[in-house]
């Protein structure tokens, strides 16, 4: 077979049993095909990702301190029971469903999409179109949106908040926020070795 895999046929069948072997490497050169990257498409992506990170960051760092704060305080036996269960509820929750089985995979499939394509006005914004705030499905905008405006409803309530309340709230949130940052660096360390991306979430 020319320009392929060459299967004997000495004999009949004699090929047969190397044919999955041809399909899996076939199939895999044709995924490292689809998935290799221009050094500018690079770019585009550690754009993406890395504004995304530095928006969790950013937060991360401003709510710490609170946090902190708090725990430094004298809390009683309820508000220790409180954190403890605000914060893992926030870790499962916005951590773990959140994050890393819905945020994080999209953030990074979306920003491997974009390094691939052409289009500049969205390459310099490639943060916002990683989180799905434009060119994406209806559902994933809706989504997009309401995690924005309610991340930020909840941190203008947590200011009015007194302590130890509100470096309570802030703990679950930090750990939430960190659980996320790490889940995005590791889909974007397992597409970039594996090549194994989800869909990128873009309207029809």
């Amino acid at each position: 077979m020319r320009g392929g895999y060459r299967l004997s046929s000495a004999r009949p069948g004699a090929g047969r049993g190397r044919l999955p072997c041809v399909a899996r490497r076939n199939g895999s050169a044709t995924e490292r095909e689809r998935h290799q990257l221009s050094p500018l498409g690079w770019l585009v992506v550690l754009w993406g990702i890395g504004g995304v990170l530095a928006l969790l960051m950013n937060a991360i760092v401003r709510l710490s301190p609170i946090a902190v704060e708090a725990l430094a305080m004298e809390l009683s036996g309820a508000q220790w029971m409180l954190l403890g269960g605000w914060v893992i509820f926030m870790g499962y929750a916005e951590g773990w469903r959140g994050f890393h089985r819905r945020f994080s995979p999209r953030v990074v499939a979306r920003a491997f999409h974009l390094g691939r394509g052409r289009s500049v006005g969205s390459a310099l914004l490639a943060p916002a179109y990683c989180m799905s705030l434009f060119a994406s499905t209806r559902r994933g905008k809706i989504v997009a949106w309401s995690l924005v405006a309610g991340i930020s409803a909840l941190v203008l309530l947590v200011r009015m908040t007194p302590q130890p309340w509100r470096g309570i709230v802030d703990a679950g949130v930090v750990l939430g926020l960190a659980v996320g940052s790490l889940s995005i660096g590791w889909h974007a360390l397992r597409s970039a070795r594996l090549g194994a991306e989800p869909p990128p979430d873009l309207p029809g």
